[in-house]
């Protein structure tokens, strides 16, 4: 019997190639993105999720309490890492990370620019890193020890086993012993450093972290087998507290594979993060293949009057219901099968470029696992697919078939038209999503931050300029195709250096509010394009200019001061500094964030940046002629600029892969709706096609037979816009509530994402109709 239904099938596909062919694009299409997501979602399932010890890996985070809202960061005291190990039982192992920098390390004539991370001694004993040489307890044991990456160990000796017990030249000022290599970390690891340094030499190197008062470095602990986090977390929520007072800090663990997934916070509360667009994009895959299938049950019910004798037939000779059934659910299988077969193919072609999209290194190798993850969801695709016609179907009634009185009941012709619109539903809101994360895109790229940032790159000081920034910036500014330069302690982007210890006059005592501190030497506002709105800049025309600050408005605001020029306020208890300039408020976040309080020092000595301004139009020439004067001063060290404009682009880097694959994947869903609108009217020009023959003898004229073909589905394409807008325009303003500065929802973007849609399935029934009406009368009323 089954050799028999397959043969049938194979019958059947063959005879009535046009709903094959169909069925086999849309479903093949449908199951190749699916594929694709289903691969990028396990994908980001997996980070961070390989480490043995992953149940029990927690980082040690903060609630910093301040007046306007409740900041959850993972900078904690650098001396918290090793007093937890100390003093709380239930903490098995304990290590400090910073935040990792660019250096330079060398051997021979060898010079080689390398990211570099300060951890602490049990980081090995933390996460499951293979060492290739060394043991974890060794290789950290000593401040002048480095761990290099077997890439770096490669690139720097030739081998990793030859880099084992061999000095690096860190810096070019102070020489290392490799104690260990370690495998490259694995893509799904957030971690990415090439070599490791000990956190006692950071130590050694910057006393400020010996200060319960301070914050930065990053805390990992694995608890002890058994132990349990809630307990853990509550007795070292005011572990700061007791040691520093006056403290407004609450500690607390989050599980270190869930912060890829899980870790933005908004005032104190866990908001999501990166696990919205995995949920985004597996509901993205079950509308496009939910789409695909909905085409294969109108094709099929449509055209059942063509199984309706076979059904007859087999019922008055005995077939059961559920014989059947079984028969048209193993056809849906089995054309479910080829399609995987295709998508395979498709998805392979696309996925160079699909990793391009998402920064991936996804591939489609063989194993037990993915075939049947795609096996899986090619059953599940190819019985929800034919359940539908599978029951229509084997219900006929063998009787009224075999008597030709079979008739389209008004059930099935409303469950027909409701799949349609449900189809255009979620295409016309995939259409509007796009439309609207575009613009808002554009309008990120586009918004006027309160600086400058085309044409702005910036580079660490290193080396030799440590010493000579100030001859550096005034020999830079000499340069053709530079404009302006100067020193900075910030980036701009997102905040890395704050503090509350800022007192006004008529500060309320109890009152904790952040400001952003950015240190600057001369020229700086000039530089990054920042205009005053009061008072002056730092200049060298006045004396003592170390002693004054300058304010955003922001900051004037929070504080009050309505005319504050000339006064004074004290940074930590020990400086005072007079209000010199206020200047107009900028984006150092991203728009996801509101505007915060900021100032500016003058503190050449606390600056981390050049920052050089090119001239439009001479970036290539500006850039070389800085890597020249660069590397004679600083011979040995790599010039490694960064734009300032691009590191601001990839603060948006996830909604950029929103949009782009967006963009696809409503294309797809479009195009598979449209196949499944293309076969029915195809089925509605055949069936009417006496009718239109009798029409055109009555003088009917093309545009009136195209305009009776397509009355009916354009119907169904504006019902389900109708329905589809509101939905868009709910989801969408939730989406637009992530950045505190949007654009506005107009009312044209949603007509226009509905006429696209109307247009798109217009003219796909249209081209139909039209070869239909163009049919001589003499060929629709032949005999059948």
């Amino acid at each position: 019997m089954f050799r028999h239904s397959v043969k049938l099938a194979l019958r059947n596909f063959r005879r009535h190639k046009s709903t094959f062919l169909i069925n086999l694009i849309g479903l093949s299409t449908g199951l190749a993105c699916a594929l694709l997501i289903l691969l990028w979602v396990s994908d980001e399932l997996k980070i961070d999720r390989f480490h043995a010890k992953d149940e029990r890996l927690f980082q040690v985070m903060e609630y910093q309490h301040y007046a306007d809202n409740i900041m959850a960061t993972r900078s904690t005291p650098g001396l918290l890492a090793e007093t937890l190990a100390e003093e709380i039982p239930d903490i098995e192992h304990a290590a400090t990370t910073e935040w990792g920098d660019t250096y330079t390390l060398s051997h021979g004539d060898h010079n080689l620019t390398a990211e570099g991370l300060h951890v602490g001694h049990d980081f090995f004993h933390l996460f499951s890193y293979p060492l290739l040489h060394g043991t974890p307890d060794d290789v950290l044991a000593d401040p002048a020890n480095i761990v290099l990456s077997e890439s770096t160990a490669i690139a720097l000796f030739g081998s990793s086993s030859a880099a084992l017990g061999q000095m690096v030249e860190f810096q070019h000022a102070s020489s290392l012993l490799v104690s260990g290599v370690y495998e490259d970390f694995p893509p799904y690891s957030t971690l990415q450093f090439d070599f490791l340094l000990t956190w006692e030499k950071y130590k050694s190197e910057n006393s400020w972290v010996l200060s319960w008062g301070s914050n930065g470095p990053n805390t990992i602990v694995t608890l002890r087998e058994g132990a349990d986090a809630a307990t853990v977390e509550r007795k070292i929520a005011d572990f700061v507290k007791q040691r520093n007072e006056g403290s407004h800090v609450t500690l607390f663990l989050k599980k270190f594979s869930d912060l890829y997934l899980r870790g933005r916070f908004e005032n104190g509360k866990p908001a999501g993060g990166r696990i919205e667009y995995v949920r985004l994009f597996t509901l993205i895959a079950v509308f496009i293949l939910g789409i695909a299938c909905i085409n294969f049950m109108n094709l099929a019910t449509a055209r059942a009057s063509r199984r309706a004798r076979e059904v007859g037939v087999k019922k008055t000779i005995g077939a059961s219901k559920s014989a059947l059934a079984r028969q048209f659910l193993l056809e849906s299988l089995l054309t479910a099968l080829f399609s995987l077969v295709t998508a395979v193919v498709i998805a392979r072609l696309i996925l160079p470029h699909f990793n391009l999209l998402t920064g991936k290194e996804l591939t489609i190798a063989p194993s037990w696992q993915l075939a049947g993850m795609f096996l899986g969801l090619t059953a599940m695709t190819g019985l929800i697919a034919g359940s539908y016609p599978a029951l229509y179907l084997s219900r006929l009634k063998p009787a009224a078939v075999l008597k030709g009185e079979m008739r389209g009941s008004a059930g099935e012709l409303l469950v027909r038209r409701g799949l349609v619109i449900f189809q255009f539903i979620l295409s016309a809101i995939l259409i509007v999503s796009v439309l609207v994360v575009y613009k808002q895109l554009q309008y990120v790229q586009s918004k006027n931050l309160g600086y400058d940032k085309e044409h702005l790159v910036y580079f660490n000081i290193e080396g030799q300029l440590e010493d000579r920034y100030d001859t550096f910036v005034e020999q830079a500014m000499r340069l053709r195709g530079v404009v302006e330069a100067t020193t900075i302690g910030h980036d701009l982007i997102g905040r890395q250096n704050n503090t509350h210890g800022l007192q006004w006059p008529g500060k309320h005592p109890e009152s904790r509010i952040l400001f952003e501190n950015v240190a600057v030497n001369y020229n700086a506002l000039n530089t990054l394009g920042i205009n005053l709105t009061r008072g002056r800049d730092f200049s060298r025309e006045f004396g003592g200019d170390t002693a004054n600050v300058i304010f955003n408005e922001r900051g004037i605001e929070v504080m009050g001061l309505a005319d504050p020029i000339g006064q004074t306020v004290r940074l930590w208890d020990r400086y005072d500094l007079r209000i010199v300039g206020v200047v107009e408020n900028f984006h150092f976040q991203s728009l996801h964030e509101e505007i915060r309080p900021l100032f500016f020092r003058l503190s050449p000595a606390n600056t981390w940046y050049v920052m050089v301004r090119l001239a439009d139009g001479q970036v290539q020439e500006g850039l070389k002629n800085l890597q020249e004067l660069y590397e004679s001063f600083n011979p040995g060290f790599a010039f490694n600029p960064d734009f300032v404009d691009e590191e601001y682009t990839l603060q948006y880097a996830a909604e950029q892969r929103v949009s782009a694959l967006s963009r696809y994947f409503a294309g797809l869903a479009i195009i598979i709706s449209c196949l499944g609108l293309l076969g029915l009217a195809m089925f509605t020009a055949e069936r009417r096609k006496k009718e239109i023959g009798i029409r055109k003898i009555l003088g009917a004229t093309i545009l009136n037979i195209v305009t009776m073909l397509t009355r009916d589905f354009s119907k169904l394409v504006l019902i389900s816009i109708v329905i589809a807008l509101p939905l868009a325009f709910l989801a969408l303003s939730s989406w637009l509530q992530r950045f505190v500065y949007s654009i506005d929802l107009s009312p044209w973007l949603f007509v226009y994402a509905g006429a696209a849609v109307l247009v798109i399935a217009w003219l796909t029934v249209a081209s139909q109709a039209l070869k239909s009406a163009r049919v001589h009368p003499q060929e629709c009323l032949k005999v059948e």
